[in-house]
């Protein structure tokens, strides 16, 4: 059984960019592919670009999308095992995963991080629940610690863009809040596995887990960032201390002139004015729209490997 949960290797995600960018030229040309197939996606956490270009995608491959948001469209799912179910949550995740084997041909699970307990989110126990239990293949939309789809449109994008050795720039951001480090661990692992030269630039205490940045340029100030091919914008909180809040002091904010000739890349959504400058995204470096549109030709070029290849 093939599932999309993180970077493979080399020739699998090339051939994914290959796909996605065809399917970019023309979305309906297996558009027959899915035919009679149904996409079921449970959503643990809010989405607005997951949903729209996930649901997209599947159509333009004639697959039909049944969405449900846990705990408002469906029952509280309870993910602990052995635990007896006395609360709120009126359904196992053991329970929900075989009604999704008996209606669904893919399933996709986007889930959060609480970033309380590191080791128990690094542990990926709803992902790899699914994995156990799942008769079917399935797609991690993001997960805690991940976010596949969304690295595999970033690097159609970079494709699209790019010298033949780009340097990328992976940039901490100031945030509001406690973020997520699954961006952040999915662009790392997708650049160094596509062999680019990776620089990250991080406050000191922000390092990402090794497992995913080992053989990146670790920098701790911005002073060449400007020698940067593409800049990705984007917040994670510690690692280390896990799920604090970085500093907040101005120091890593970047202004347009810090920049050089460098591409700006951010997921979206994005705290305009705060993790980045309304002159960068609106610039015409940017490449968050670009990004955004490729989500839909990633996701497609993974559902229909995994329709011609999942049970494999």
């Amino acid at each position: 059984m093939k599932h999309f949960i993180k970077f493979e290797n080399l020739a699998l995600a090339e051939k994914l960019i290959n796909q996605a960018k065809e399917y970019k030229k023309n979305p309906l040309i297996n558009k027959e592919l899915g035919s009679g197939k149904i996409l079921g996606l449970l959503f643990f956490n809010p989405s607005l670009r997951t949903r729209l270009s996930t649901y997209k995608a599947a159509k333009n491959l004639g697959i039909d999308v049944v969405i449900l948001s846990a705990g408002n469209d469906s029952w509280q799912i309870e993910t602990e095992s052995g635990t007896i179910m006395n609360g709120a949550k009126a359904e196992h995740i053991k329970d929900a995963i075989n009604m999704f084997n008996n209606y669904c041909d893919l399933i996709g699970i986007r889930c959060f991080p609480e970033l309380k307990n590191q080791i128990k989110d690094y542990r990926e126990e709803i992902i790899n629940n699914f994995l156990k239990y799942s008769k079917i293949p399935v797609i991690n939309l993001e997960s805690s610690t991940l976010h596949p789809l969304q690295s595999l449109a970033d690097m159609i994008t970079i494709n699209e863009e790019k010298k033949s050795t780009p340097k990328l720039g992976l940039c901490w951001a100031e945030h509001i809040k406690a973020l997520p480090q699954s961006v952040a661990n999915s662009f790392a692992q997708w650049s160094l596995g596509l062999n680019y030269e990776l620089h990250i630039f991080q406050p000191q205490g922000f390092e990402l887990s090794e497992e995913f940045t080992k053989g990146a340029i670790i920098h701790n100030n911005l002073n060449e960032l400007n020698k940067m091919d593409f800049i990705y914008f984007k917040n994670w909180s510690s690692y280390k201390e896990y799920g604090k809040i970085g500093p907040n002091d101005n120091k890593w904010q970047v202004k347009l002139k810090d920049i050089g000739s460098a591409k700006i890349m951010h997921c979206l959504p994005v705290r305009r004015n705060l993790e980045v400058f309304d002159e960068l995204l609106d610039s015409e470096n940017s490449l968050i729209n670009q990004q955004a549109e490729n989500r839909i030709y990633a996701t497609q070029s993974v559902l229909s490997y995994l329709l011609e290849n999942g049970k494999n």
